[in-house]
């Protein structure tokens, strides 16, 4: 530090180190040689505090960054977080609910403009505000490492919105992810903690509050409304580097909706966009669908806990006739009865991209979802390999058409909540554990679980697409397995982008 005399080098090269640290920038970001342990006196300007967050740190790290960030925390006058320190050369860096606010965020935006470690920062509910925002952009314009970026719940407000506005209009960083929900995580999750079953899942009850009350109200999140939603929207029109984006739990009404429908209509750069907990209603649902039409980018789309209602549904029927890039669609939680439902399967007739629809929580009966799954049938170029109905209780009817339509799309899994009159003894057969069935048949042929599965792709990798491997799962004969068995199979292995992968089960020994 400032107040340290430097150490006296013992060798030539150590003496050309510290003159080279003493005249290039590189050594802010350069890992330094190593130097024999020193025990240093603590600066009588630091707090207690400050010490116990350094004290068990500082060998671990590149010197320069971590001395840049300590400099940058006396220069703004917060303590210094032991977390960043210790992972500031790592790619994924997780501050959520660190409490910076401003002046701690300026400090980590010092700190990052030089590191080209960090490539996922999560800053979620850290009272960052539009002051925080500021920093962060300007470190942006230099940092060209960071790919992804988690503002949600920072009280970010219409000030907020305005600034990251102008950074995207100018945008010639590698952020591709950019996350500005309203919501934090653990908000609501903690009042229901240790319940269990979707319906009993905070998830769920929630979504029942949402439906009951026309206007919800929750903690002020980022503060977003539609004077946001219109910035936002025209900045994102024409930028191209914005992969995905998350504006869940945000106040956001019609007019919003319509301007963000507009955005959809030009944007080329978009691949994933979270709408859900806004307040979109018919108009701003109708909106949305307008601008999806033209898209040709956007292959995941959620707007679940919505109010799109029937008449939404049938701008989305109309959508899925004419778009061929959508492959992921949660409008669950929306107020679609099986009038809307049927617009829906219209469209799911002629569709070819769309692989997940999820419909959850919406006041659907057992007659819509037949309209559903016999659009799918009729369909021979569908894609389909998930449909969520899981609040409808079907009859063992349903199940002999499914059968049906199984036999035309066997990639697909169709879950919805439970068969009427289905015998307890034949509920627990369907709920064998797969992976035991699996274990006892490479014991028997002395092979491991993974070397089973991995037979059955034609690549012989370890990766595979879910809906490739669903239907090998239910073509293959040596394990027989029924959906519900492969399904939760699926879990075990699911990478949440579309694939499985083998090596996330435990190798078996033969």
């Amino acid at each position: 530090m400032d107040d340290e005399e430097p150490l006296e080098p013992e060798t030539q090269d150590e003496t050309e180190t510290v003159a080279a640290s003493e005249n290039s920038d590189e050594t802010l970001y350069c890992e330094a040689e190593a130097t024999p342990a020193v025990e240093k006196e603590k600066p009588t300007h630091e707090s207690s505090e400050t010490d116990l967050e350094m004290e068990d740190t500082e060998k671990f790290f590149t010197t320069g960054q971590k001395e840049l960030y300590l400099e940058a925390c006396k220069l703004v006058g917060v303590v210094p977080v032991s977390y960043f320190i210790r992972n500031m050369e790592e790619s994924y860096v997780n501050l959520n609910h660190h409490g910076l606010g401003p002046r701690g965020t300026k400090a980590i935006a010092i700190a990052l403009v030089s590191n080209t470690a960090v490539m996922t920062l999560e800053l979620e509910d850290n009272c960052i505000m539009a002051e925080g925002v500021v920093s962060l952009t300007q470190m942006l314009q230099e940092n060209y490492y960071l790919q992804e970026l988690n503002l949600s719940d920072n009280d970010l407000g219409l000030e907020g919105a305005r600034i990251i506005s102008e950074f995207l209009q100018r945008n010639t960083s590698s952020l591709s992810n950019l996350q500005l929900s309203g919501l934090a995580t653990f908000s609501m999750a903690g009042c229901f903690k240790g319940e269990t079953g979707r319906a009993g899942t905070w998830e769920g009850k929630a979504a029942l509050v949402w439906r009951a009350s026309p206007t919800p109200t929750f903690p002020p999140g980022n503060n977003f409304k539609d004077e946001a939603a219109e910035l936002l929207s025209q900045a994102l029109s024409s930028d191209y580097r914005i992969k995905s984006l998350d504006l869940s739990h945000n106040q956001f009404s019609d007019k919003g909706g319509e301007h963000l429908g507009q955005m959809l209509a030009l944007n080329v750069g978009l691949q994933s966009l979270d709408l859900s907990w806004n307040h979109f209603y018919t108009r701003g649902a109708v909106a949305l669908c307008n601008g999806l039409r033209t898209n040709v980018t956007l292959k995941k789309l959620d707007v679940s806990m919505n109010g799109f209602g029937n008449e939404g549904a049938t701008a989305l029927g109309d959508v899925l006739r004419l778009n061929n890039s959508l492959a992921y669609l949660d409008v669950s939680g929306n107020d679609i009865s099986n009038e809307g439902v049927s617009k829906i399967s219209r469209g799911l007739e002629l569709n070819d991209s769309l692989k997940v629809l999820k419909l959850f929580l919406n006041p659907m009966s057992m007659d819509g979802a037949v309209l559903l799954i016999l659009s799918i049938k009729r369909n021979p170029k569908s894609s389909m390999e998930e449909l969520d109905i899981s609040n409808v209780l079907v009859s063992e009817q349903f199940v002999k058409t499914l059968d049906g339509v199984y036999a035309v799309h066997p990639q697909l899994d169709v879950v919805y909540k439970a068969v009427q009159g289905l015998s307890a003894k034949k509920a627990v057969l369907l709920w064998t554990n797969p992976m035991k069935l699996i274990q006892s048949y490479a014991d028997q042929h002395k092979i491991t679980v993974v070397d089973f599965l991995k037979n059955l792709n034609p690549t012989g990798t370890m990766r595979m697409p879910v809906g490739e491997f669903r239907k090998a799962m239910v073509q293959q004969k040596q394990v027989p397995l029924n959906r519900s068995q492969i399904r939760e199979l699926i879990k075990k292995i699911d990478e949440k982008t579309g694939m499985v992968n083998f090596s996330l089960l435990k190798m078996a020994k033969p």
